[in-house]
């Protein structure tokens, strides 16, 4: 054999050589690669929030493959549209966002989405239909639950008679509206029932639900029911009657039956009854693995809801080791 050809050889072992040296590097790289995916949470200060960070952080450490940034919007609306802007900036792979306010926080999802990053709207959405999916309850329908239930509480369908005391959540945002619609698709049809308040918001918030509860009481002498929107507001309005000696007067309902909260509440008989309101992290980072994995995702995930009361709150505490 020529020595040109020797070489020419050479070259080609050592072209192969290395071309079989760098696949599995490349293969490798593939599979180490991680999805940055950012998350920018309302608030930390409530505790149903609080669980959702907790959910969302369990369920990242079950993908070695994601690499999950989480902000605090310190419940200020313009603390979490700059949060949004920082993650834009830092290009995650997937954004998931849920807002403290829906209109707030339109504008700024609008541009990650301009952006190609796909948007997972968590709890509650936003004003555009863009996004890659909402994952959440069904407010309305929860909010028709407890309407049912309050119903039953005041002598049932068609007989109803009773005071009612309604906290709102927050004002700009959808789920208070959806919970307030739900409660008076049923609350309504009775004529003996009768609502105290007009749109009065204690912002998802014990101690402002409190003060709320402590003016009613002192404006009437007869409450029969008290619907919060989520369970600390109803506790809020609880103490506050238990304060004024008059608890025993009337029934407390809430939403959200977070155990070591609505559901010992229930247990302990200052609620009468919450309803299921599941944080959706866990479920929200499930389906942007998915997506970012190449597999297809529903528009909508809704997440189930259950009523609880003295009949079945004690188990589900054992269930959850409390």
């Amino acid at each position: 054999m020529k020595r040109r050809d020797i070489l020419k050889l050479t070259a080609v072992a050592a072209v192969l050589a290395a071309t079989t040296a760098l696949m599995p590097a490349d293969d490798a790289l593939a599979q180490d690669k991680k999805f940055r995916i950012g998350f920018s949470q309302a608030t930390t200060i409530e505790p149903w929030r609080a669980q959702f960070n907790k959910d969302i952080i369990a369920e990242a450490a079950k993908h070695p493959d994601v690499e999950l940034i989480i902000t605090d919007g310190e419940d200020r609306t313009e603390k979490q549209v700059a949060d949004v802007e920082n993650l834009i900036r830092q290009e995650v792979d997937a954004l998931l966002v849920s807002p403290k306010e829906s209109a707030g926080l339109t504008g700024v999802v609008q541009q990650a989405i301009d952006a190609k990053i796909p948007v997972f709207v968590l709890d509650r959405n936003v004003e555009t239909d863009q996004y890659t999916q909402f994952v959440g309850g069904d407010n309305k329908l929860i909010g028709r639950a407890a309407g049912e239930y309050a119903v039953e509480l005041l002598g049932g369908k068609g007989k109803a008679e009773g005071n009612i005391v309604e906290i709102w959540g927050g004002m700009g945002t959808q789920p208070a509206h959806d919970r307030h619609d739900g409660f008076h698709e049923f609350t309504d049809k009775e004529p003996g029932i009768k609502n105290l308040l007009d749109q009065q918001s204690g912002d998802w918030k014990q101690d402002q639900a409190y003060n709320i509860m402590a003016t009613a009481l002192r404006n009437n002498e007869k409450i029969d029911l008290v619907y919060g929107h989520n369970d600390p507001m109803a506790y809020g309005a609880y103490l506050a009657a238990k304060d004024a000696g008059r608890e025993k007067e009337m029934k407390f309902i809430g939403i959200d039956a977070l155990p070591n909260e609505g559901v010992t509440w229930v247990n302990n008989g200052e609620l009468t009854a919450t309803f299921l309101y599941a944080t959706p992290g866990a479920e929200g980072l499930r389906q942007a693995v998915k997506f970012l994995k190449g597999e297809k995702v529903e528009k909508t995930v809704t997440l189930d809801t259950m009523k609880v009361t003295k009949e079945n709150a004690a188990q589900i505490l054992k269930d959850n080791g409390l």
